[in-house]
């Protein structure tokens, strides 16, 4: 109940301070080719349910029919805006509706499609205990997730063997050991690291070493050589 009231608190607050950025981009996105300005991609929440995550779009129309769920900082598919808003995460902005709504929280696991969730295994199923959130300890480590996969002829194949399986990882300590003190924590390192993302991993690593983390993972979190591939928690599901 208190980390619900947390997120009602912070998202009606960062609603009505947004409202102008979120209005004055949509109307920016509209008219760059006349289309809606809002993406209403289907994502999986807490217990299994679908629900419409809200986003300014990023792509061109019927952008999800040509081309995969991974997206590489070069996709053909991204507007020259569409790639800017995701570069300073503006287009997750919207969002704080579905936290209104009860689809989402502020700090969890980054919502899934229903053939990423399909594929988790035993153990990464355990993210779907929590809602869903904007911003993760995840979100921090991999937000230059469109420049690892760029280049890649499969940016699904490459995420799958070298992001998804730390970023679950990560996501499963959180809910393995979130708290509303770490909640408000990671919502400051999100703001941090769009200035300074070396400043953020530095503390990213102080929680994961309190959390007795592996050597490993806390490599990989440092970013500091290129990313290895990746295991899957728990027993290997599909592709």
């Amino acid at each position: 109940m208190g980390k619900r009231l947390l997120d009602l608190a912070l998202a009606l607050a960062a609603t009505v301070l947004t409202l102008p950025i979120i209005a004055v981009t949509a109307l920016l996105v509209w008219g760059q080719d006349g289309h809606a300005p809002f993406y209403h991609g289907l994502r999986i929440g807490r217990g299994g349910r679908d629900f419409r995550m809200i986003k300014l779009r990023t792509m061109v129309p019927a952008a999800e029919g040509a081309g995969g769920c991974s997206t590489a900082a070069s996709d053909s598919r991204l507007t020259p805006l569409g790639a800017t808003l995701r570069r300073y995460k503006l287009d997750e902005l919207p969002q704080f509706w579905n936290v209104l709504k009860g689809d989402m929280s502020i700090v969890g696991p980054r919502p899934n499609f229903r053939s990423g969730v399909d594929c988790y295994t035993g153990e990464e199923l355990k993210l779907l205990s929590v809602r869903p959130g904007i911003t993760d300890i995840a979100s921090i480590v991999f937000s230059d997730e469109g420049e690892i996969l760029d280049g890649s002829t499969d940016p699904d194949a490459l995420y799958d063997a070298v992001i998804r399986p730390w970023k679950n990882r990560l996501a499963l300590l959180y809910v393995e050991r979130g708290s509303m003190a770490l909640d408000l924590r990671l919502i400051a390192l999100t703001v941090v690291a769009l200035v300074s993302k070396r400043a953020a991993l530095r503390k990213v690593d102080r929680i994961l070493e309190r959390w007795n983390a592996s050597k490993e993972l806390r490599r990989i979190c440092a970013r500091s050589s290129p990313l290895p591939p990746g295991q899957p928690p728990g027993e290997f599901a599909c592709r």
